[in-house]
């Protein structure tokens, strides 16, 4: 335990839901676990996948009102486990390329848009103005991606960028909440950086024959080769990109641990954030850290920084023995040496290309539009990797000054706080939401899983300061 945590005087329940024990929740996550163990074990993907994604949103639609807290959890671990299931049932039965059971998180997450219909016509006067001005970026972008693309295409598309927004909505406005999402948060992270991370330095080791399969199957050159020390991992998730930042943000929850299991997992957790060779990762790790340091008081900075030394003195070790040595060595001398790396300069050629496209596509190409036509007539697939260039290339000026103003507005709100030197929950939340703010410049950091964590993270401390608010007018302690 590196940080004591704010005392919450027990006559502060009031302004907590108080929940029965969640038996029945449990359970039904049991059935779920049991029909897909069932499922994979037969092999039988045709069934399984579309019963799958009706399953999982009937138990998310249950426990989202009868067991708000318990939802939570269960919507981060839909996350992290169903890519893991796909390749599973995929492996058993035949590779499914439309990969339609991944829908089944967005699905999830997007009950919350009961709360965001409900809730956001009054938020305005709450301090939900970040998210109505995303959500009406948002919005444009849909309409226009209906009028240029499918409408299965659209809708597709709308999951990604909807999807965090409303989670983030969600977050803020049960502030009253914001106690028990703070300890079910910090408990799932915990266990999920345990989980993917060892899995993670497995799926490297060993290869396991259906993350072969899956990787064979579609041929993705830049997650490394199907074979045991070949692979760029990306664990229980569905790319390097997006587990990178989930562990990313765990090891940066596992400081304000007092639990047993940071230790392992925080050794489990950089080593695999290490052997997914995200090196944009690694810099949002480094301007967390920053963040966080800043955010504290001297005293607990110094334990800060001994818990750094402690967990380094567990990683160091294990990154510099074979096999694990060369390929993150490898990868490290890239930093010397940009000019160089192939990577590196892909990204740049692309970024180049990207910035007039963007910039001179003033009504958008719309959500779900992943073309355009050349100057020869012809379409083409878009590439711009680069989250800022993405929204403007998506929702065109319009949508984009509507979608980033929110953001920037949100990010504005949260350098306001005062609270984070008692709360060192809020102000982890706040360094990681920062750390992947400044990953947009070079990858679309606000959409899926990562977006969530993005717009997830920032609502959180907003949540918490209203909640600290509340606790002071209150008069609580």
């Amino acid at each position: 335990m590196i940080y004591r945590h704010v005392n919450i005087n027990s006559s502060s329940a009031t302004n907590v839901k108080q929940q029965n024990p969640p038996l029945l929740g449990w359970l039904a996550i049991l059935a779920l676990v049991v029909f897909s163990a069932a499922s994979i074990a037969a092999g039988a993907g045709s069934i399984f996948r579309p019963a799958y994604v009706v399953i999982s949103f009937a138990v998310g639609v249950f426990l989202y009102l009868r067991y708000p807290v318990l939802y939570m959890g269960f919507l981060w671990w839909m996350w992290f486990l169903t890519p893991l299931i796909s390749r599973l049932i995929d492996y058993r039965s035949t590779f499914d390329q439309s990969r339609f059971i991944l829908v089944s998180q967005y699905l999830v997450t997007l009950i919350t848009m009961h709360t965001v219909l409900k809730e956001l016509p009054r938020s305005y006067r709450q301090g939900g103005l970040p998210f109505i001005l995303a959500l009406s970026g948002v919005l444009y972008g849909s309409l226009i991606g209906f009028i240029k693309t499918s409408p299965v295409t659209a809708v597709r598309g709308l999951f990604d960028w909807l999807t965090p927004i409303s989670f983030a909505f969600y977050v803020f406005i049960k502030w009253r909440d914001y106690p028990q999402h703070r300890q079910n948060i910090t408990r799932v992270f915990l266990w999920g950086v345990l989980v993917t991370g060892v899995y993670g330095v497995i799926q490297y080791l060993v290869a396991p024959e259906w993350d072969r399969f899956w990787l064979i199957s579609t041929k993705l050159q830049s997650f490394g080769r199907p074979e045991p020390l070949g692979m760029r991992i990306w664990s229980t998730m569905a790319s390097s990109g997006p587990f990178a930042t989930m562990i990313m943000t765990g090891l940066l929850l596992l400081f304000n641990s007092k639990d047993v299991l940071r230790i392992p997992a925080s050794a489990a957790g950089y080593l695999a954030l290490l052997l997914t060779l995200v090196r944009t990762m690694w810099g949002a790790w480094l301007v967390g850290i920053l963040t966080l340091l800043s955010s504290l008081k001297p005293h607990i900075q110094m334990r800060l920084i001994v818990t750094i030394l402690v967990m380094a003195i567990c990683v160091i070790p294990l990154a510099t023995v074979e096999p694990f040595s060369e390929v993150i060595a490898t990868r490290l001398e890239t930093f010397s040496n940009l000019d160089e790396d192939s990577s590196a300069q892909a990204r740049q050629g692309i970024y180049e290309r990207g910035v007039n496209k963007a910039l001179t596509n003033y009504l958008g190409n719309g959500i779900g539009n992943t073309f355009i036509v050349n100057e020869k007539g012809v379409l083409e697939p878009i590439v711009i990797d680069s989250g800022i260039l993405d929204t403007f290339f998506t929702l065109g000026w319009f949508g984009a000054v509507f979608y980033l103003g929110g953001l920037i507005l949100l990010l504005f709100q949260v350098f306001q706080y005062s609270e984070l030197g008692i709360d060192p929950f809020m102000a982890a939340a706040r360094a990681i939401g920062i750390a992947c703010v400044v990953t947009l410049p070079i990858g679309s950091g606000m959409l899926g899983v990562s977006g969530m964590i993005l717009w997830g993270f920032l609502a959180i401390v907003m949540a918490a300061h209203k909640y600290h608010v509340h606790q002071r007018n209150s008069g609580f302690n």
